[in-house]
């Protein structure tokens, strides 16, 4: 028997826990963890480099870890040989470099606070998404119709984590938004299509116009027999 399921399911678990706000200055306090993600970074498998990542790109979402995480002994060494390694994934590659530059970064803008259970405050969302100096990756903002509480939450977590190409993303639940940064190939339309699976939830596309008004593109999938039907509005 391989050792190589067992490191996947326990990278994915410890994504799975960081994808909730609430448990991520818990997990980077941990002895273990830490040290446990920068070891699945050198994995032979793909797939357990990936989900580390994702996990990490979680936990420096949250201001208080990144200097910890910044300290870690190899931590900034072992997301750098990803980033230039040349048989290194795109998407892989874009995650790897995000995470680096947020913990190498750790504390320049310091000043702003966290609020518990949620992530920081939109000017911050704003600054770092669209700030990015990742040409590769973009932002898309969803309005999620159902977004009603933490079991509706987890609901959707599922539904992007099985997409390949999300990066990272952040809820707004107060008004039922998720900031998802995404691969430059993925579409917006994959998300809803991925939401809408979920039977309880539905996206909307938010997309600010050049002078700063939003229009709502709704993305519902269903199904009748073989047929599938798409409408916008």
């Amino acid at each position: 028997m391989t050792a190589e399921p067992d490191a996947l399911a326990v990278v994915n678990q410890l994504r799975e826990l960081a994808a909730d706000p609430l448990n991520r200055q818990a997990i980077a306090e941990d002895q273990g963890c830490l040290p446990g993600l920068i070891l699945f970074l050198d994995h032979s498998n793909p797939q357990v480099v990936y989900s580390a990542l994702q996990a990490m790109r979680f936990l420096a979402e949250c201001r208080a870890n990144r200097e910890k995480m910044r300290g870690e002994f190899g931590m900034l060494l072992s997301l750098q040989n990803i980033v230039e390694k040349t048989t290194t994934p795109p998407e892989m590659r874009i995650l790897a470099s995000d995470v680096y530059e947020l913990l190498r970064n750790a504390g320049a803008d310091g000043g702003e606070e966290e609020r518990d259970g949620e992530t920081a405050s939109c000017r911050r969302k704003a600054r770092f998404f669209l700030g990015s100096s990742n040409k590769r990756a973009k932002t898309v903002i969803l309005h999620i119709d159902g977004l009603d509480d933490t079991e509706r939450r987890s609901l959707c977590e599922e539904a992007l984590l099985r997409i390949r190409g999300v990066i990272s993303f952040t809820f707004q639940m107060a008004v039922k938004r998720c900031i998802v940064r995404i691969r430059s190939d993925l579409t917006a339309e994959t998300l809803g299509s991925a939401i809408a699976s979920t039977k309880v939830l539905k996206a909307q596309h938010v997309v600010k116009g050049e002078n700063g008004d939003e229009s709502f593109y709704r993305q519902n999938l269903w199904r009748s027999g073989e047929d599938t039907g798409k409408f916008f509005f």
